[in-house]
């Protein structure tokens, strides 16, 4: 019979002892402008500059970037004068703040943000809710009020948000054929990159960013182009105001902020504005029917926990909640990538 010591230490633990370790590396580099540093100095650098350029110690930045190179953000060349780094392509195409897939900015809201929530992890399983009460001193009650608690946390969240929907945007909007939906309404649209992508794939339609009013004022502003005639905007609190008129409703990763009775009442008030034969498009990440995965939703599920008052759900789930509210004909779409499609219609 084998003992303890005798069984190899398994790697997989190793993997998930270390994750956080990981993550915390490449934000870090991040944060600290390597990867940025590197493709716009357009050549391979060494250690000593880098750390001058950005101003670190050189023992902290030589650990970082041979971390870096493990992890396969960085390459590095040894020459005669020493060890020269270059960016990889994963780090040039997701990681550099300048890159049309940048994914800088979601990065530092889970560097910032989510990660002091994550530290109250067990007390979230303990008591069922939220806990930026323990993280940030601020009332959990209304997890939105929580999240855009300041403007500079609220951009950083809008900006966040569109980095994911520069990757998964064209994935959800294509799982359907959404050509013959002309006026298009985005609820909790935030800085409008999914109303962008809309618009570009279906150019006959319009589509209006509903929202709250200081999260329209700063997409106005800072995220949709003055001359995106197609994109409108609409100032309201979807749970609290009038929903306008409109032949589709795009819910992308919102009814998994809510609770179900939340979600019914949404989802009914939506569908008492939708017009006859129009719809109503979820956008979420589905979990299995089992609940066996994926990973990464299951692991977007505890966020949920720690960060708001949802969960995400199957696809029956959902579709129980759109029938619930009147819909039918619901169509179901798993992309193969973070996030999935339901298409209901009324």
């Amino acid at each position: 019979m084998s003992s303890p010591g005798d069984l190899d230490y398994p790697q997989v633990i190793l993997q998930y002892n270390s994750g956080f370790l990981v993550s915390k590396v490449m934000f870090t580099a991040c944060e600290l402008g390597v990867f940025d540093l590197l493709l716009e100095s357009g050549e391979p650098l060494s250690l000593h500059a880098i750390a001058t350029r950005l101003g670190t110690s050189t023992t902290g930045m030589e650990r970082l970037l041979d971390a870096c190179v493990g992890l396969k953000l960085l390459a590095v060349e040894l020459t005669q004068e020493g060890a020269l780094y270059r960016n990889t392509d994963i780090s040039n195409i997701y990681l550099t703040k300048s890159s049309p897939k940048s994914q800088y900015h979601i990065m530092m809201y889970y560097s910032n943000t989510v990660y002091l929530c994550w530290h109250y992890l067990a007390d979230a399983v303990r008591e069922g809710r939220n806990q930026y009460e323990r993280a940030f001193g601020i009332s959990s009650t209304d997890p939105f009020g929580a999240m855009y608690r300041s403007e500079e946390e609220m951009q950083k969240f809008m900006a966040g948000q569109n980095s994911i929907w520069s990757i998964c945007g064209r994935d959800v909007l294509t799982a359907f054929d959404l050509s013959s939906f002309r006026q298009i309404y985005d609820l909790g649209g935030g800085g409008g990159a999914l109303a962008q992508e809309c618009v570009s794939l279906y150019p006959n339609c319009t589509v209006t960013i509903y929202d709250l009013p200081k999260v329209v004022q700063v997409a106005k502003e800072q995220f949709i182009p003055p001359e995106e005639h197609r994109i409108f905007f609409c100032a309201g609190d979807f749970f609290n105001d009038s929903i306008p008129e409109a032949e589709l409703y795009i819910l992308s990763k919102i009814l998994h902020d809510w609770d179900d009775d939340k979600c019914k009442q949404l989802l009914a008030k939506i569908y008492k504005a939708c017009k006859p034969g129009g719809g109503v498009l979820l956008v979420e990440s589905l979990l299995n029917e089992d609940r066996s995965g994926p990973l990464e939703t299951q692991l977007y599920s505890m966020n949920m926990l720690v960060q708001t008052e949802g969960k995400e759900r199957t696809a029956t789930e959902y579709s129980k909640l759109l029938m619930a509210a009147g819909f039918g004909e619901i169509q179901v779409k798993r992309t193969g990538k973070l996030y999935d499609a339901v298409l209901g219609r009324k």
